[in-house]
């Protein structure tokens, strides 16, 4: 199963007057790179988020936005705080028997006194298990998205790889001959050049230079390489980095092909090779 890097997921929930809101947003990344845009007052909350993103994602630049709203339709509860009640009318009691002419606390007074307020709504510590069920729910979308991205991907790949299958396919059966061609050529010119050599002296030299042209192994290894994309992408777990070195072993192969071959086929079949690998290459950079 291939995955994409790129994603986005977005869960809210209304219990008890609160609305919670979180979103993931995620790019492609060489690591595992999470950042996190939380309201000041869940901030107790960002290390269970952070353990439950890296147990579920392995590479991508991750964004998470988690925000905390009071709703209109339902106000919050607020309690009269006895206890402090109690001492500042016991302290008004005594000032008013030292100052019997003061001004008496108002209720307003009361009730602007800092602390006086009890605001009953839940604090980060009780929303926890709230907002680690919406984190897990948008998770499961995120995966979900990467997963289907990561599919779009892996039948493009395989599009290319197909491709190149056939441009193999065709180089393959070609190279004896142009290897015999060549070195058909290579004794006609040797022997134009060194009139005095024998001919045996003149077939090893031939025998010599053509092997520097004969691609066979170039060809072998690239079916082996295309061999090895094919079983990542039907594999589990991440595949891009994998992949990515596979692309760069495929480029060098095909670049290897394209300085070897003397036939202009064979250097046409190399260069659509290269331009299939980095067309495969700019899209492994986006899997997981």
């Amino acid at each position: 199963m291939i995955y994409s890097m790129t994603g986005f997921a977005m869960q809210s929930r209304e219990s008890n007057g609160i609305g919670l809101h979180f979103e993931l947003r995620s790019v492609n990344a060489r690591y595992l790179d999470l950042s996190f845009r939380i309201a000041d007052e869940l901030r107790i909350v960002e290390p269970a988020l952070r353990e439950l993103i890296g147990a579920r994602l392995v590479r991508g630049k991750i964004e998470c936005r988690l925000n905390l709203q009071t709703l209109d339709t339902a106000p919050r509860a607020l309690t009269l705080n006895t206890a402090l009640l109690a001492r500042l009318s016991a302290a008004e009691s005594q000032v008013l028997a030292q100052f019997p002419a003061a001004r008496p606390l108002a209720a307003a007074d009361l009730l602007r006194w800092p602390g006086m307020l009890v605001d009953e709504s839940p604090d980060a510590a009780q929303l926890q298990a709230a907002i680690i069920e919406l984190a897990e729910a948008a998770l499961d979308d995120l995966v979900a998205t990467r997963q289907r991205e990561g599919e779009k991907l892996a039948a493009m790949i395989r599009e290319r790889i197909a491709r190149m299958r056939e441009l193999v396919a065709i180089a393959t059966p070609r190279m004896p001959a142009i290897v015999e061609e060549y070195r058909a050529r290579l004794v006609r010119r040797l022997r134009e050049v060194l009139a005095s050599a024998d001919e045996e002296r003149i077939a090893q030299e031939a025998v010599l230079y053509a092997s520097r042209i004969d691609v066979a192994e170039e060809l072998s290894r690239l079916s082996t390489h295309l061999d090895e994309v094919e079983r990542i992408l039907s594999a589990n777990g991440a595949a891009g980095k994998r992949l990515d070195f596979l692309m760069q072993e495929l480029n060098r192969e095909a670049n290897t092909l394209a300085s070897k071959s003397p036939a202009a086929d064979i250097t046409g079949i190399a260069m659509e090779l290269k331009v299939q690998i980095e067309q495969i290459r700019e899209q492994v950079q986006n899997i997981e």
